[in-house]
């Protein structure tokens, strides 16, 4: 089982915490303070949040993922975006990947056991950091501020701070329900001495779903928030999410919720700029107006956040072959992470495409992927860089660490939501609505109206192909396909099934396994039907 780190000794005693954004880094305090003196400081409480958030960014207490939050992996391998993303995008067309490190290669190939480390990770990694809000819950009721004399205009932002707990927590849980189905449960008030209960996946939604609703109206308005700070656009994300997939989840469809949060969302004041697609992958993406798309963001910086995870990883990772690592503002290549040629052939005439969102390095790369070791088989994509839109290499001098943010939700992904909610019949929405958001997508796309679709062309087919082509690799795949019936059964690509031209695979693996440590600890906890 992978231990979890004290949380309350990392709150208490290591208040230097590297935060999502500078405007929440907090500077160490001194470990000689009372509790009480501790906690009648304002900036305790930003720092306690400010770890919440850190735990999406990093995977350890020092840089470059030292001093790991869960033991038994490497800090940067258990960084929770790098594990989250090898789960929704390795396990798919978009990524294949050519390393030997540990069970890396069976996520791709469809194998994976109950025994994988990457997944037993990505579990270890959701519960610790819904005990990381767990801990700043319980450390943050009106019980203890009254014992703290805490003023009444501290309590405000501490309320606020409350409110993006629960819903980090409630993100959090969202993962759990997706990958694993069944999660061991806990909050604020659990017994931490007990066996955690186990909530269903229903069960899960319920919970999500009754969370997000009771919080909105405490958290801050949506586009009003600190930038990597979540506010209500974040929370009505996360219900249009878990709405668009009830069916999945639950077995009930809730069209016509998603289209309600879709709705609020795309009426909040966030916009598709007009520069260039891949100007959101940039390492000044917080400024060049990008961040006029972004819904909520997970923020890196490369002197203040140093992972080998996040952005870091997705900017290496794809440098390879020929490819020139200067070109991405980074020091040098991992050789590891390319796509399949099924995913190339999602852009019709890729060689002469006119679609900006197609960022394939083809020189002296193969299509067909005959050797998974090997980088030179399959197309690379360059859709990473740690440069800003003028060419300027990103801030860390020695080019380790990139300052990109990773976008988790943007209006483009809103705008697809709210066309494939109408095509699966939602009522509140109108597919003429659909086709302008769309073309606003292809416009930018194709730098002009030549890419151009009308409503008779949007159909399920064509939404998820281009899902495909807008979000690639951040992290909507897997989810997608498991939606559209086509993750198993009903898609093959390259070695999917450890075949080199593909085999469909066993439904029961559209959920991943509880961990066999996991369930060997917990009585509560029983093994996903076909592991």
């Amino acid at each position: 089982m992978k231990m979890y780190k004290s949380i309350i000794l990392l709150f208490v005693g290591m208040l230097a915490f590297t935060a999502c954004d500078d405007a929440l880094t907090v500077e160490p305090r001194d470990n000689r303070l009372t509790e009480q003196q501790l906690f009648q400081d304002p900036a305790t409480y930003r720092g306690l949040i400010a770890k919440a958030y850190a735990g999406l960014a990093v995977g350890g207490q020092a840089g470059g993922d030292g001093d790991a939050d869960i033991s038994g992996i490497d800090g940067g391998f258990s960084n929770y975006l790098r594990l989250y993303w090898n789960m929704q995008e390795l396990t798919t067309d978009e990524a294949i990947i050519a390393w030997n490190d540990g069970t890396i290669k069976d996520l791709h190939w469809h194998v994976w056991t109950d025994g994988n480390e990457f997944i037993n990770a990505m579990f270890s990694r959701i519960n610790y950091q819904i005990a990381v809000c767990n801990e700043f819950l319980r450390l943050s009721t009106d019980a203890k501020l009254d014992e703290y004399n805490i003023p009444a205009d501290l309590r405000a932002d501490v309320a606020e701070y409350r409110a993006e707990a629960r819903f980090l927590r409630a993100y959090s849980y969202y993962h759990g329900m997706d990958l694993f189905g069944q999660m061991p449960f806990t909050d604020e008030n659990s017994d931490p001495a007990a066996f955690p209960p186990v909530k269903s996946r229903t069960e899960l939604f319920d919970f999500i779903e009754s969370e997000l609703v009771a919080i909105e109206d405490q958290m801050v308005d949506a586009r009003a928030n600190e930038y990597g700070r979540a506010d209500k656009g974040a929370l009505w994300m996360t219900l249009a999410k878990i709405y668009l997939n009830s069916e999945v989840y639950t077995g009930n469809a809730r069209y016509d919720d998603a289209i309600i949060q879709l709705n609020k969302v795309i009426g909040a004041g966030y916009s598709i700029p007009s520069d260039p697609y891949h100007n959101l992958f940039l390492a000044d993406n917080n400024s060049n107006g990008s961040q006029n798309e972004f819904i909520w963001t997970i923020n890196f910086d490369g002197l203040n956040t140093q992972t080998f995870g996040g952005t870091t990883y997705l900017t290496h990772a794809p440098i390879g072959g020929d490819m020139n690592a200067a070109n991405f503002g980074v020091n040098g290549g991992w050789g590891g992470i390319r796509t399949t040629k099924e995913f190339v052939e999602l852009f019709p005439g890729m060689e002469n495409s006119a679609d900006g969102r197609e960022a394939f390095f083809t020189d002296d790369q193969e299509l067909e992927i005959q050797d998974v070791g090997r980088f030179k088989d399959g197309y690379a994509i360059e859709k990473f860089r740690n440069v800003t839109v003028n060419g300027v290499a990103g801030s860390d001098p020695v080019g380790d660490f990139v300052d990109i943010d990773f976008p988790v939700y943007r209006l483009a992904d809103a705008y697809l939501m709210y066309a494939e909610a109408v095509v699966r019949g939602g009522s509140g929405g109108d597919i003429n609505t659909a086709e302008g958001y769309i073309n606003q997508l292809r416009e930018r796309a194709y730098g002009n109206t030549s890419g151009n679709i009308s409503a008779s062309n949007i159909d399920l087919d064509f939404l998820l192909d281009e899902r495909a082509r807008e979000l690639h690799w951040e992290t909507h795949r897997r989810q997608d396909l498991i939606r559209f019936n086509q993750f198993t059964t009903g898609k093959v690509w390259t070695w999917k099934g450890n075949v080199q031209s593909g085999t469909t695979t066993a439904p029961f693996r559209n959920i991943l396994p509880i961990p066999a440590q996991e369930v060997s600890l917990n009585p509560n906890l029983n093994q996903n039907p076909g592991y």
